[in-house]
């Protein structure tokens, strides 16, 4: 296709509906066991019903449905890979500039994180299709002013209109969805905004609110190194389920200030055990160094620069000292959480950042050694979160529970795997467990596929579309081209 290669586009950024409902902020509601549905031509909402089209990611479906020699493979990519566009976005202007707000598919509101997300296997064809471009820069804007509302908050509304969760106990605001401090939240908008910097190559979303937006990401980091005390956020939920609430009092539990940037929650919306969370850490220090190359050209200044590297640096260091620890029967490996007082938590969540992720956010090489043995354990039964089953093996997480594993997990496994044959599994595994919808979910039963939380989930369909698109240019052989 015109423009950057996929193989490419991942090199420069530093990067190798309806259905059952499970609410971020709490329990996932299952949609029960329910007989297959049959196949269908398409899964997508009518032309006239869909949120944005885009001619770009058009072509781009008809080339690869003409090129897949696996019928399944063609009706999943057509129905997944456009879905964000379809179903999720809300484009329009605001101060006659472009704004976006994008939905997560079945919850009415804006997480940084899945914003960026969805939109992220687009950003190579902006070169073909204007209006994209100015679709993803309104994401961008539309971060930004997230950001300066609260940058410890997780989730917006597109306007002030209140939550389901005002009555937590922490500093709400009508314009927010939900307030969970998630280090994550704050590199996905730098992951975004780099990846549009280099490949549309202009500045135009690189305004005083987005300088205002980045100075405050860096501040919050630092204080969340918590080097002077626990810092402004606390937060704590009257409820009965228990990774939705925060320990010590809503700072959660005992750090040592070592460096690292606690994350209060993890990118699954879940509260941390210990509180510095490594994937999310490893996240920030790509994230850091690449606010720095940009902070020149968009006008942050040398300076800026200079603290970002400085930060990246130092973060860096403390997770060589204190996150690098011997597991029992694996040698050395990442752990998943630390507090800097020697404990750590063995485990991985299909959520991304998560370990398995490392390579795909560029916080490593996929050949690294201390990553492979890491990854050994996360595909593992030393994994608490590993599950096998008669329907396939995969990551899960604590936010859906044991026993289901996450589309998620599978597809950051093909995205970070080095075998064509782990490859193929992960494949065959994707077509089997999709329910007969056409769809990617967040998670379904090892044993049953039909019973999956969250039908209507862009995140996970469009990451599929990243998968397909990014196996086309990197191992055509498995798909038949």
């Amino acid at each position: 296709m015109p423009g950057p290669s996929r193989r490419a586009f991942l090199k420069q950024t530093g990067a190798a509906a309806a259905g059952a409902i499970g609410l971020m902020g709490g329990p996932p509601v299952s949609a029960g066991p329910a007989p297959t549905a049959p196949r269908r031509l398409t899964g997508r909402p009518p032309l006239a019903q869909r949120r944005f089209t885009s001619p770009a990611v058009e072509r781009t479906i008809e080339r690869v449905k003409g090129e897949l020699a696996d019928p399944e493979l063609a009706l999943l990519f057509e129905n997944c890979f456009p879905n964000t566009l379809d179903t999720t976005v809300a484009f329009g202007e605001v101060d006659g500039q472009p704004d976006t707000f994008v939905i997560t598919g079945d919850i009415e509101a804006m997480w940084l994180r899945d914003s960026t997300a969805q939109v992220w296997p687009y950003l190579p064809l902006m070169g073909e299709d204007a209006g994209l471009c100015r679709l993803i820069e309104g994401v961008i804007r539309r971060q930004a002013r997230c950001i300066l509302i609260d940058p410890y908050a997780n989730a917006f509304n597109k306007g002030p209109t209140g939550s389901p969760w005002k009555d937590d106990l922490t500093e709400m605001r009508p314009e927010l969805h939900e307030r969970k401090w998630e280090v994550d939240s704050l590199c996905y908008p730098i992951r975004l905004a780099h990846a549009y910097w280099r490949l549309a190559g202009g500045l135009a979303p690189f305004d005083d609110a987005w300088r205002e937006a980045m100075r405050l990401v860096l501040r919050t980091f630092r204080e969340q190194q918590r080097k002077e005390g626990p810092g402004p956020y606390k937060f704590q939920r009257v409820t009965g389920w228990q990774t939705d609430t925060v320990a010590g009092s809503g700072y959660g539990n005992p750090i040592r200030p070592v460096g690292l940037i606690v994350s209060v929650f993890r990118p699954s919306d879940d509260a941390t055990t210990f509180p510095f969370l490594v994937p999310s850490n490893h996240f920030a220090v790509v994230s850091l160094r690449q606010l720095a190359e940009m902070a020149e050209p968009t006008g942050l200044g040398r300076a800026f620069a200079s603290e970002c590297r400085a930060l990246a640096e130092e973060v860096e260091a403390a997770l060589a000292a204190h996150a690098v620890v011997e597991h029992p029967a694996l040698g050395r490996v990442w752990a998943y959480e630390v507090d800097g007082f020697g404990n750590r938590h063995h485990m991985d969540d299909a959520n991304v950042p998560s370990l398995l992720s490392l390579p795909y956010l560029g916080a490593c090489a996929k050949d690294d050694p201390l990553y492979l043995r890491t990854r050994r354990f996360v595909l593992s039964e030393h994994n608490p979160y590993f599950f096998r089953g008669t329907a396939g093996a995969g990551v899960g997480g604590p936010h859906a529970g044991m026993d289901r594993i996450w589309h998620l997990g599978l597809l950051m496994q093909g995205l970070t795997a080095t075998s064509d044959a782990e490859v193929a599994g992960v494949l065959d595994t994707l077509k089997r467990t999709h329910a007969g919808t056409g769809f990617m979910h967040e998670s379904f039963h090892k044993d049953n596929p039909s019973d999956f939380t969250r039908g209507w989930f862009a995140w996970a369909n469009t990451l599929f579309g990243e998968l397909v698109l990014t196996l086309l240019d990197e191992r055509p052989h498995l798909l038949g081209v």
